[in-house]
């Protein structure tokens, strides 16, 4: 880091000089322009319109022969990496299922269209505009969908109820946690991005952070709803009631979780929801013994139980992001403490789905 004093010209206006060995780096001279970036944390940023940061908003990509999920990976990258639009040249023409995979991808992507289509090109354009998006919102929304999948997936498993809708939630979930994860890609990028979407660098970290958690409890809530569909016979009562009310808990920890990190709660909650999840990590050792010892209790139970465990980790790590959040915001002192070492300890790592 380099420091500088501001000057004054004529006229009150005020200069600063920049370091030479940055303008030789990005071949700036007398005359050069150069764009100003304003932050809502903040910051002024200087930035030359061929900067090394800045994305390319259109790219050409030849597939040729190439296998249709490959050509689909190829559009999720591209959509993940913020470019705006892609030209798929197929100089011998595309496939009937090359032709279904660029629809699939424009439909389970938000704002993604086909804008162009010849015998040997296709142009998919993404849509978006920042200014239009609330990642917020998004995140809220991703919340609902998940602990939606969610109670189905208990209730499938404790009284054999089936949801025909299970599979257009879950599509709902990856298109919603796409957008997101999108857009915290252009923010790195793009600084002019970040004040579009109206959120300081940190909150949009906190809130792709967050989706990813919601996105993995997304994965656990069909996994419960898979191991229901193979059990044989549903559980007994007793289990049938624990399971219940371990299911209500860790979906307590993960919609409290939220709300603090959406602004609905203040940090209060994230204590008291990591409170729960120890609770709920007790619970679920209970009856995972109680499984073991009785003998007779179908085996894919403990991999639902498996499940749910991660699932309160995931809703916990949400939790440990509100309290990161009170701590850089100055809403909670060090006086007021922090988290057993018991949460303060756990990672996403030990909650890989």
């Amino acid at each position: 880091m380099e420091t500088r004093k501001i000057q004054t010209v004529g006229g009150g206006t005020y200069t600063v000089s920049l370091p030479k060995e940055w303008a030789e780096s990005e071949n700036c001279t007398a005359g050069t322009t150069v764009n100003l970036h304003t932050h809502i944390d903040g910051l002024l940023v200087i930035q030359t319109p061929e900067s090394r940061t800045t994305p390319r908003n259109r790219v050409t990509l030849e597939v040729g022969n190439d296998d249709p999920a490959e050509i689909e990976q190829l559009l999720r990258a591209a959509y993940a990496a913020g470019v705006e639009s892609v030209v798929l040249e197929l100089p011998d023409g595309y496939s009937d299922a090359q032709h279904r995979a660029i629809e699939r991808v424009t439909r389970n992507l938000t704002g993604v269209t086909i804008a162009e289509e010849t015998e040997t090109h296709v142009t998919v354009q993404t849509l978006l505009d920042a200014s239009e998006v609330s990642v917020r919102q998004s995140v809220r929304q991703l919340q609902f969908v998940a602990l939606s999948m969610h109670r189905d997936a208990m209730a499938a498993l404790t009284t054999g109820t089936t949801s025909d809708r299970w599979g257009d939630r879950d599509e709902q979930a990856d298109r919603l946690h796409a957008m997101i994860d999108r857009y915290f890609e252009r923010g790195l990028a793009r600084l002019d991005e970040i004040d579009a979407l109206g959120l300081t660098r940190p909150e949009l970290f906190t809130l792709w952070g967050t989706a990813n958690e919601l996105e993995r409890v997304a994965d656990h809530a069909e996994r419960i709803g898979t191991i229901a569909d193979q059990l044989d016979g549903q559980p007994t009562g007793s289990i049938v009631t624990a399971l219940e009310d371990i299911a209500q808990d860790v979906r307590t920890v993960v919609e409290d979780a939220v709300r603090v990190i959406i602004g609905d709660a203040c940090v209060d909650t994230a204590r008291q929801t990591l409170a729960t999840r120890r609770a709920v990590r007790q619970q679920i050792t209970s009856l995972d013994r109680q499984l073991f010892e009785s003998g007779d209790a179908d085996y894919r139970l403990t991999r639902a139980l498996d499940s749910l465990a991660r699932t309160a980790e995931h809703g916990g790590n949400i939790a440990e992001f509100g309290l990161r959040m009170a701590v850089r915001d100055g809403a909670l002192t060090a006086s007021e403490g922090g988290t057993d070492d018991a949460d303060t300890t756990s990672s996403t790592a030990e909650t890989e789905s």
